[in-house]
């Protein structure tokens, strides 16, 4: 059964005649913990054909096997007090042990703060039968879940809160590509949403794959961290799909909320790859987490302690950062300065409007660091817009093709990027510009004459960083004044 749009659509409307379930953030929750069994179950039927000795985390009665699979079994009333007084009771008090039981340890994490909307046991039946016709071990099907991935991206769109959780894949594939993890290494998102970045990063591991032995080493290489419930279970199922057998390294926690003091050698990593939530602010506290010179409640500024803190030496990071990170100044001029001694900065790739249409029209950046050695000279690349285009749109979406003129530009980190030079998208900045401005990162396109922006989000920003630039000019002439004052008397 093709996992198609018109596929899922059809579940979907069978929802919508419950009276339980209401709007499409709670189909979705729906529809994901019942494909996460699903998929739990067929992945559990090709281990027991591979081992002898495997044996299930999950009670028989509970498998989907036993009271899902079969057509005409249980249904109306009894199916819906089992699945509300018996299933999801059980799951969510599963064995928490990562260690003795990580399959279990799994379920319940994905089964702690899930609920079943659907009143109705006929309708539950109807939509049980949907996905019996969805075989998770044919390798046609499996891959064809980004479709179904995409489809349930687009709905949380129409919820209100996917810009939580996407970033375009054309994004992602070019910053793995970029930072190119290797088998052997450990990678982290550690606002992992959905998964894009891992699964995509999955992929790019697999690829280097030659033995069970490789096999076995890509299982732990995958990490991720996810503080909500709906997008931690929908990478848990994500990276089900591509192949982890056991995916307890997707936690379901706040990394935030750990202080970056306790952080050691053990929680380092090689590589990240995240887009961490940006335009919010974090719960009273958190800040406390953090050293007091870079303590914000602003979510993308701690993450980018966060992310230096946990990289290793000579670790990559590429991250995605909005347009008020590069020029902000106060606690984000004292972040950027200890990310520019403690990392080399050596690219910033400046996207155009609309990348992330219509989540937000926040102008973003995609920074490219490596730890171990300060920032000399920062390069930054412009992005154009293909020929035609005056926005991107839902419609018409960035594609991962139009990064291949970064590619044959980027060269190699090894030889300092030596190779590269200077064009119409393309320049570079010295780090004494970079002190010289109070760490501003926001250094326009000097071969390109400047544009005009209607903006509303632009001319924000703008706004912001011109009073940025006008407070501090007012408290440099306040301690020029004071200093003379100080000498006439």
């Amino acid at each position: 059964m093709s996992l198609s749009t018109t596929f899922i659509k059809s579940i979907q409307d069978i929802m919508r005649q419950d009276a339980g379930v209401d709007g499409d953030a709670q189909r979705i929750s729906q529809l994901t913990w019942l494909l996460f069994l699903k998929i739990f179950d067929d992945q559990e039927t090709e281990l027991e054909l591979m081992r002898d000795d495997y044996q299930s985390p999950l009670p028989d009665s509970l498998r989907w096997r036993a009271w899902a699979a079969d057509a005409e079994g249980i249904t109306g009333d009894e199916l819906l007090d089992f699945v509300n007084n018996t299933l999801f009771t059980r799951l969510k008090g599963l064995t928490a042990d990562p260690q003795g039981n990580p399959r279990g340890f799994v379920v319940r994490q994905v089964f702690e703060d899930a609920f079943n909307y659907m009143k109705s046991g006929q309708l539950l039946r109807q939509v049980i039968n949907r996905i019996n016709e969805i075989d998770f071990n044919n390798q046609q099907e499996r891959h064809l879940f980004n479709d179904l991935y995409e489809r349930i991206l687009k709905d949380l769109q129409s919820a209100g809160n996917a810009g939580e959780f996407y970033t375009p894949r054309a994004v992602t594939q070019f910053m793995v590509d970029q930072v190119n993890p290797r088998l052997g290494e450990k990678v982290l998102d550690p606002a992992c949403g959905t998964g894009g970045f891992l699964s995509c990063a999955l992929e790019h591991l697999r690829g280097q794959v030659k033995n069970v032995a490789d096999e076995a080493v890509l299982q732990n290489a995958i990490h991720g961290v996810e503080k909500k419930q709906m997008p931690h279970l929908l990478c848990v199922t994500n990276m089900l799909l591509h192949g982890i057998e056991i995916p307890s390294q997707i936690r379901h926690d706040n990394t935030l909320t750990r202080p970056l003091i306790d952080y050691g050698p053990r929680d380092q990593v090689d590589a990240i790859l995240t887009n961490p939530p940006f335009g919010g602010t974090e719960e009273p506290g958190i800040e406390a987490n953090f050293p007091a010179d870079v303590r914000t409640k602003e979510t993308a500024d701690l993450f980018l302690v966060l992310i230096v803190e946990l990289l290793k030496h000579n670790g990559r990071a590429a991250v995605v950062l909005p347009d008020g990170t590069l020029f902000g100044e106060g606690v984000k001029s004292r972040i950027k300065e200890r990310l520019l001694t403690e990392c080399n900065l050596h690219t910033i790739v400046r996207l155009p409007n609309g990348v992330f249409s219509p989540y937000t029209g926040i102008k973003t950046n995609l920074l490219f660091f490596t730890k171990g050695t300060p920032t000399r000279e920062v390069w930054y690349y412009e992005h154009p817009y293909p020929a035609g285009y005056k926005s991107y749109s839902k419609t018409k979406p960035i594609r991962i093709e139009e990064f291949d003129v970064e590619k044959a530009w980027w060269g190699s980190e090894a030889d300092g990027f030596k190779d590269r030079v200077e064009n119409e998208f393309a320049w570079k900045v010295s780090i004494d510009t970079i002190k010289a401005s109070g760490f501003n990162l926001d250094i326009k396109n000097p071969h390109r004459a400047e544009e005009i922006s209607h903006d509303p989000d632009h001319l924000l920003a703008e706004y912001a960083r011109l009073t940025g630039e006008a407070r501090g000019l007012r408290d440099q002439l306040k301690s020029v004044l004071a200093h003379a004052l100080a000498g006439d008397a």
